[in-house]
Order: C-alpha cells, then structure tokens, then sequence
C-alpha cells in the first residue's frame, strides 16, 4: 500500500467516527455540495486544508452526489522552503494541485493600515477570481469547528457583537460563486490527532511579513485568536464539553430574549413588536 493510500485509509477507519463522520454531517446538514457542482478546494498549505482535500477526494470517490474538484494553490508570494514544503505534501498525498502566483504578500506587506485584514481581502478576492476562470461555482476552505467558536467569542470580547462564521456563504462581488467550509463540525484537536498519526508536517504560519512568529499547535503567539483558543482550553479542563456547548448555541440563538439585532444591514430592537406581543 503506497503512503497515501494508507493516509486514505486511516479517514475511513483510525479517524471515522471524529473526521469522515462529522465532514459528511456538514456537507449533508448544510447541503454544501451539489449534484453538477465544480468545487476549487483551496489549499494554504497548513493541515486543515490538506486534510480538507483529501476528504474531498474520499467524497468524490464515495458520494452519490455528481460533482467535480480542483485542488486550488495560491502562491500570494512565499518563501522558498514553504512553496516546496506544499508541492511535497501535495505530491506525497496524490492531490493533484493547480498553482497560481500573486503578489499580495508584497501588497499587503507594504500597507501601513491593518495589512493582515488587507492579505485576507486579496487572497479571498484572488480565489474566487481564478476558481472562477476554472470553472468552478464554489470554492472550498479549511475553517474547522474551533475557528467557529473563537471567532464567535472574538467577536463578543473584542469586536462587542455577536457575530458567527456561516458554512456557507454567497459571494457579494463574483456572481454566482459561493464559499463552503465542509470542516465546519470538525474538531482541531482532531485533525491534529490525524497529523500525528501519519506522521506528516505541514508549513504553519507563511506569511512573509510575520515569519518569525509561526503558531505552533501548543498555541505560542500572541494574537487575538490564539489568546481565545488559550481561553477556551483553559476552559476545556474543567468543562470537556465547552466546544460543543458554544457551537450548539449559535444553531439554537433564543432572538427574543435579545433587545437588538442585525439583519440585512439593518439594525431591530425588541420595541419594534413588543406592545403587539402583549396583545
């Protein structure tokens, strides 16, 4: 059995019940992926990704829904070492990748303004571009169940709002494009657990402009997110249950116990319908 083959091998058994389980509930729940779709799943590099291509590979191989998949890499301008570190994991786990450069990592680095927000705005822009020109009405990323809840509190602590992550959402700027996230009920600690057992190494953190602050997966860095996820495993000791807690209250939001909200753009209060209701 070649390396790859056994990688596909222990989704279907070692890591059934914790990845291939909770990846088919998502695309089911969520009707992520339909019969005709042609679906560029976009690969950074980093392990949820990866992984995230090697589900969609299963998916295709097994799944009664029709569908078509690219293996989508964006170059936005890395080093040397990270560029060969993704085309080796793509070639060891038989993903046949299409790579396109950019230059956002130069473009962003050169703001003085919130390069980081301004990276993600370009490479999403990018993605949807060339999955576009490929073909493709969807493309696919690796966002998993914990990137769900931290930016769910994130936006609570920092952004004072309640504010998820979709499974999957249209896009505003590429008509007829939408954005999927398949991971969405799997956890990190679980995909880490997959790493592991195959014993692979995937690049972390790429960007050129904070190379020398890579998070490694005890979460060594001082960003909002990792100071969240530090939160919530502190949490995890003493409430095993706090990821699946926090997840399940954002599928069951009680809106009427809530004075104001957002939809559309526009913001409701309570006192909008509260004397009808006494009526």
């Amino acid at each position: 059995m070649k390396f790859y083959e056994q990688v596909e091998e222990s989704i279907r058994t070692t890591f059934r019940d914790t990845l291939w389980e909770p990846f088919c509930r998502a695309v089911r729940d969520y009707a992520l992926v339909r019969p005709g779709d042609r679906i560029a799943v976009c690969i950074s590099g980093g392990k949820d990704s990866m992984l995230l291509a090697k589900l969609m590979q299963e998916l295709r191989r097994r799944a009664e829904i029709p569908f078509d998949a690219v293996y989508l890499v964006m170059d936005p301008g890395y080093n040397a070492v990270n560029r060969q570190k993704i085309e080796h994991n793509a070639a060891l786990l038989n993903v046949p990748i299409t790579v396109f450069e950019t230059d956002v990592f130069e473009i962003a680095n050169s703001s003085e303004k919130s390069p980081c927000y301004l990276c993600a705005r370009m490479r999403r822009g990018y993605l949807y571009s060339r999955a576009q020109a490929l073909g493709c009405n969807k493309i696919a990323l690796g966002h998993h169940l914990n990137d769900v809840i931290e930016t769910t509190v994130m936006s609570m602590f920092y952004g004072a709002q309640l504010q998820g992550m979709m499974p999957k959402l249209h896009s505003k700027n590429f008509a007829g494009m939408e954005l999927i996230r398949p991971l969405y009920r799997v956890h990190e600690e679980d995909i880490i657990a997959w790493r592991q057992h195959n014993d692979l190494e995937f690049i972390q953190c790429a960007c050129r402009f904070t190379e020398n602050c890579t998070v490694r997966d005890n979460g060594s860095s001082s960003s909002k997110r990792q100071e969240i996820k530090l939160l919530l495993r502190r949490l995890k000791r003493e409430h095993p249950d706090i990821d699946e807690r926090i997840f399940r209250s954002i599928h069951d939001v009680a809106l009427d116990t809530f004075p104001a909200y957002k939809s559309g753009g526009a913001t409701h209060t309570f006192l909008e319908a509260y004397d009808q209701k006494q009526l």
